[in-house]
């Protein structure tokens, strides 16, 4: 019969008086206190007794623990295997029999060591859960009860969690060292994964101890996707590495303008489309049209997206239509995307090669965006043209052309072939080029054999690269630049010159002068609509004219080019003067703003006298005056030098070449 623990105690009290009788008895023990590991093996010798002569002993057949316990000879053996779980303290009695008959009870107490000898034991040791995909960071995903170990040493347990699937580490945690509840520790994703293994270890010592038993159990957590995106309009290109986010590219199509397709428009890059990225559960998605559609002129499938005129455009102005999808079960998960629809004029004439083939040659070891030079004019790049006959001159400045199946050679813009790469190897290459028209977005074709020579093109010729070509127009643009600026500068001087007198040293100058505090100063003439005697007019109040006539002045002659200093030095003082009227008309209409007058400019050389009016300035010849006329005139007399010979037939020719000169908007 086991003895419980609380038992030990008092027994533990009397075991010194035993031993000492027993001692005083003839009989006695070693130890009556003897301990045992548990799991021992069968005859383990609890203790030895020591009998004095004419003593023996025996194993009271009442002992509470009599099956455990046997006597060889003096030894004290176990006859089976203890354990601390089931038995902690087994309680023996030996019989001492005395020489004259009498005996005596002498008492062992066995107390049992326990052995870390069983591991801990989990309720389940596979496990799976579902978990949804938009669970809150923080929620319990199984409970404590569910996860937690026991162990027959009753030792506590120290619990350890790993992740098995890799990039799955950190999403899901136990609560603590000794307490299992596992939780979700971050926001799941069900596109980056949707399920995770784990490994959840209970031990019986800390980590890292000796003598340490431990117990698994594995997790399986399967991540169920939930409606958590609006949808998609595709394609799209992610923007992000978990793929969560999607962003897609507008649409565009083209419609004729005054026409009405009554086929679903064309788009580009597809029709429009929309998904629900939560791919698993796929709702529903419709789609509507909510912006950009003027004169309601566009109608969109609910179910497919396919877009449809209502009627003809009548403007060029484009379209930027808003198309909306939204997921029937919830309205609040919803995506717009843009349509920009442009409108073209129709076209009668599809792009067309005049030439379906077209040859070139280039040489090897070019480097790349070198020309491809025609075969039969090694001089000259090939270029290939596309011609378009709804345009008068056939030139559509909107075809494109590129190169379809092959990575070696490229086309710029204005159709020149170029080499895309170094060629190392002579052959024959025949490639397709393509012309495509980027507003009707249609499209010929042509083929190009290139003959790739393994020498130079020509032996003088020397293959010149889109660089090298505008290199040189760089250089030319430059000299033209220079030589424009030459030519300017000569004009500039040329109208910088003094003008000389066009009727030689008979013509009369006439300077209209300007009375300032340091005298009289030449002015340039300005011819306006009614040109007044000087380009400055005295101010004046609104109600007050001025009226002045200067004395008629001798201006002393301006300075010249030394070219013409003699000519001009020659000329007589007495034979040159000038005449200066100043009119002035009264403008009295009460208006707030100064008025100016403006006279016109007529001749001032004539040899037939002209009754004056405002604003009219002239000189006459003397034999041209009418003294009796009573008009106030300032008569000029020829007395030019006798060296003079020139004619009055010259004069009057030279009187009408400064008529045209002054029409010219030249004054002397």
């Amino acid at each position: 019969m086991a003895v419980s623990h609380w038992l030990l105690a008092p027994a533990l009290l009397l075991l010194p008086f035993v031993a000492y009788v027993s001692a005083q008895q003839g009989c006695s023990v070693n130890n009556t206190q003897p301990s045992v590991n548990e799991n021992n093996p069968s005859g383990y010798v609890v203790t030895t007794v020591h009998l004095e002569s004419g003593f023996s002993v025996t194993i009271d057949p009442n002992s509470p623990d009599y099956g455990f316990f046997t006597l060889q000879g003096s030894e004290l053996q176990l006859t089976q295997s203890v354990d601390y779980e089931k038995n902690t303290l087994l309680i023996v009695y030996l019989i001492c029999h005395y020489p004259d008959g009498e005996t005596d009870s002498l008492q062992i107490l066995v107390t049992i060591v326990n052995v870390n000898d069983n591991s801990p034991v989990f309720q389940e040791t596979n496990i799976t859960q579902a978990v949804p995909e938009d669970t809150k960071v923080n929620a319990t995903i199984i409970a404590r009860e569910s996860l937690s170990a026991t162990d027959g040493d009753l030792d506590v347990i120290y619990y350890e969690l790993t992740t098995v699937v890799p990039d799955t580490e950190g999403y899901f945690a136990i609560r603590g060292l000794n307490n299992p509840e596992l939780y979700l520790q971050k926001a799941l994703n069900y596109e980056k994964f949707n399920w995770t293994m784990l490994l959840l270890y209970g031990r019986d010592r800390p980590a890292g101890s000796n003598d340490t038993n431990t117990a698994t159990a594995t997790i399986n957590i399967f991540i169920e996707q939930a409606d958590t995106r609006p949808p998609w309009f595709l394609p799209c290109s992610f923007i992000n590495t978990d793929k969560s986010i999607c962003i897609s590219s507008p649409y565009t199509g083209r419609v004729t303008i005054f026409e009405m397709s009554t086929e679903p428009l064309t788009l580009q890059p597809g029709p429009v489309y929309a998904v629900d990225p939560d791919y698993t559960l796929n709702e529903k998605i419709v789609y509507s049209i909510v912006g950009g559609d003027t004169d309601n002129v566009f109608s969109v499938d609910a179910d497919t997206g396919n877009l449809t005129m209502n009627k003809a455009v009548a403007s060029a102005d484009s379209f930027l239509l808003q198309v909306m999808a939204t997921q029937v079960n919830n309205i609040q998960k919803y995506s717009v995307a843009t349509v920009e629809i442009l409108v073209i004029n129709k076209s009668n004439y599809t792009p067309y090669f005049e030439s379906k083939i077209y040859n070139g040659m280039v040489s090897v070891g070019l480097n790349p965006g070198s020309f491809v030079y025609q075969a039969d004019h090694p001089s000259s790049p090939l270029m290939i043209t596309a011609v378009d006959d709804d345009f008068p001159d056939k030139i559509n400045p909107d075809i494109e052309y590129y190169i379809k199946n092959s990575t070696d050679f490229t086309t710029t813009r204005d159709g020149f072939i170029l080499t895309s790469v170094t060629l190392q190897t002579p052959q024959t290459v025949t490639i397709e080029a393509v012309g495509k028209d980027t507003v009707t977005l249609e499209e010929t074709s042509t083929v190009i054999v290139v003959v790739v020579h393994a020498t130079a093109v020509t032996p003088s010729a020397k293959a010149h690269t889109v660089q090298d070509m505008a290199a040189l127009g760089g250089t030319l643009s430059a000299l033209l630049l220079l030589a424009l600026v030459f030519l300017g500068v000569m004009i500039y001087k040329q109208h910088r010159k003094p003008g000389k007198s066009l009727l030689g040293e008979k013509v009369f100058l006439l300077y209209f002068s300007k009375e300032i505090s340091r005298g009289y100063s030449n002015e340039s003439y300005e011819q306006d609509e009614h040109p007044d005697v000087s380009t400055k007019q005295p101010e004046m109040s609104e109600n007050r004219s001025v009226q002045s006539t200067p004395p008629v002045l001798e201006q002393p002659v301006p300075s010249f080019p030394s070219s013409n200093a003699q000519e001009t030095g020659s000329l007589s003082k007495a034979s040159i003067a000038s005449t200066i009227t100043y009119d002035q008309e009264e403008n009295e209409e009460g208006q707030a703003e100064e008025t100016k007058q403006e006279k016109e400019v007529k001749s001032i050389l004539k040899t037939d006298r002209q009754v004056s009016d405002d604003g009219y300035k002239a000189v006459w010849f003397k034999t041209d005056v009418d003294p009796e006329a009573g008009e106030t005139v300032e008569v000029i007399e020829n007395n030019v030098s006798d060296g003079d010979n020139d004619s009055d037939q010259d004069l009057q020719n030279r009187e009408e070449e400064e008529e045209d000169y002054d029409k010219d908007d030249h004054y002397v």
